[in-house]
């Protein structure tokens, strides 16, 4: 039996471009097909008090149609805390990030700084709970953001305002 050249090259060509195509399936379409169920995590009493800041996520760039969110964040000493009303575009290893810069609206913002990383995401929508490491200076820390650290892209920035002195 004889092989040809051309036969060779169109099979494993075929192949190449329908795994390519079968990868970019699953990163970008099975997310909306078969999303994670919301989260509904609570904040115990120690992670209450006091608290830091309040913010609310932004869609950063409105040109950009898969990479968003929306809801609100608020700051304790202890923890960082989505609200229920929180909302993200699904994708690919989310991170929850402490950002060193104020008003975060571009990839360098976060990329270039010195970030505080509270963890993997874990899940698109719904409130959820992140511990904030011992020494964590706050005050130094006026953005939080979610990150895609697959791709390094901004998904969705959150300015802080810090609480009213009770």
């Amino acid at each position: 039996m004889r092989v040809s050249w051309r036969g060779l090259v169109i099979f494993v060509s075929g192949g190449m471009l329908g795994t390519a195509f079968g990868v970019a399936l699953g990163i970008f379409i099975f997310p909306f097909v078969f999303p994670p169920p919301p989260a509904a995590e609570q904040l115990t009493e120690a992670d209450r008090s006091p608290l830091h800041a309040t913010g609310t996520f932004i869609h950063a760039n409105p040109s950009d149609p898969v990479h968003w969110g929306r809801g609100k964040v608020s700051v304790y000493e202890r923890a960082v805390f989505l609200d229920p009303d929180f909302e993200v575009g699904p994708g690919p290893k989310y991170h929850v990030y402490l950002v060193p810069n104020a008003m975060v609206r571009r990839e360098e913002q976060v990329a270039k700084s010195t970030f505080v990383d509270l963890g993997r995401l874990r899940a698109f929508k719904g409130s959820q709970r992140y511990p904030i490491p011992a020494g964590t200076s706050l005050k130094d820390y006026p953005s939080v953001v979610i990150w895609c650290e697959q791709f390094g892209v901004l998904i969705s920035p959150a300015d802080l305002t810090p609480a009213a002195k009770q």
